[in-house]
């Protein structure tokens, strides 16, 4: 079965392409701040986007260079926080930086620093707080992603609180994985690590209750394929699930879930294959920014909108 609706178009490309950017919107633009460039090296540039005009602004740099971020707008603020960088010696270093950008003065200032280091996480927001959700084990720095057993280490914050909160930690450790928010749960899905068995992607879900403290695996929702680096839209009657690794290849295919049926449904292809791009929705029109090649090494300069 398949929706009866839904196309992709590509949009003018990023100044510089990039994988694991921050991405958000904000009064009708879409902001883009840091991500990986060539050679796994981090970047600083931001930029906003204007689809009323199709047009790409720069902005002022981050403070710090990192990719692997994540992005919340709360309060008219948006708060950049953790992800990592590739040092002069080859290795990486994660952070517990948050920053906020004023998208209406175009200022930075720095806020309060995550308890532990999260580079590539899964990230929500719900109820006035932001979530921070595993990611990279810190000590895997060193090592790379195929050791890496991922990390199961989950905080939160309301902006204007003096610290984070621990949270129960996630039951599988991962990182480049996808969560959104349903039904007052954050749900956390696909993601990777390095496990007794092997480096696998995973295609399960884990749910968390704020109410409780407690995830569990959520046997309703199950990815039609395992999958990292991808992505996760809930547009209240849908879930569009889009690229990503599996099974070490990187993918164009789309698909959406339908809570009223309980089936995953055909939806097009996107244009390109891609992995750890940024992604945002303005209306009915979801935003996929760079990202990673089919190569898995190659950041994409490209930007294309799916419209539903």
């Amino acid at each position: 079965m398949s929706i009866e609706f839904g196309q992709w178009k590509t949009l003018p490309a990023l100044p510089i392409a990039r994988s694991h950017p921050a991405v958000v919107s904000y009064k009708n633009k879409i902001y883009v701040f840091g991500g990986g460039g060539p050679n796994f090296l981090s970047l600083d540039s931001s930029y906003v986007f204007d689809p009323a005009v199709a047009q790409w602004q720069d902005l002022p740099a981050m403070p710090s260079k990192r990719s692997g971020t994540a992005a919340f707008v709360v309060d008219d603020k948006i708060y950049v926080l953790g992800g990592g960088f590739k040092k002069p010696d080859g290795n990486f270093q994660f952070l517990t930086t948050v920053e906020v950008f004023d998208p209406n003065n175009e200022t930075w200032e720095t806020s309060v620093s995550l308890l532990q280091p999260h580079d590539y996480p899964a990230a929500a927001f719900m109820d006035g707080y932001i979530y921070i959700l595993g990611g990279h084990h810190p000590k895997a720095c060193l090592g790379g992603p195929k050791t890496d057993p991922g990390f199961d280490f989950c905080e939160r914050w309301r902006p204007g609180e003096t610290s984070w909160q621990t949270l129960a930690a996630l039951p599988t450790p991962r990182f480049a994985a996808a969560a959104f928010v349903h039904e007052a749960r954050i749900m956390v899905s696909g993601g990777v690590a390095f496990t007794p068995e092997g480096f696998n992607n995973f295609d399960f879900f884990e749910t968390y209750s704020s109410q409780n403290n407690q995830w569990i695996k959520d046997p309703r929702f199950k990815l039609p394929w395992p999958a990292a680096g991808h992505g996760l839209w809930n547009t209240g009657e849908h879930v569009l699930f889009f690229g990503g690794y599996s099974t070490d290849n990187i993918h164009a295919r789309a698909i959406a879930f339908s809570y009223a049926t309980g089936e995953w449904l055909a939806i097009p292809d996107m244009p390109l294959p891609r992995a750890a791009m940024g992604y945002t929705q303005i209306e009915q029109t979801l935003y996929l920014v760079g990202g990673w090649a089919d190569d898995g090494r190659t950041p994409l300069d490209s930007v294309v909108a799916y419209e539903w």
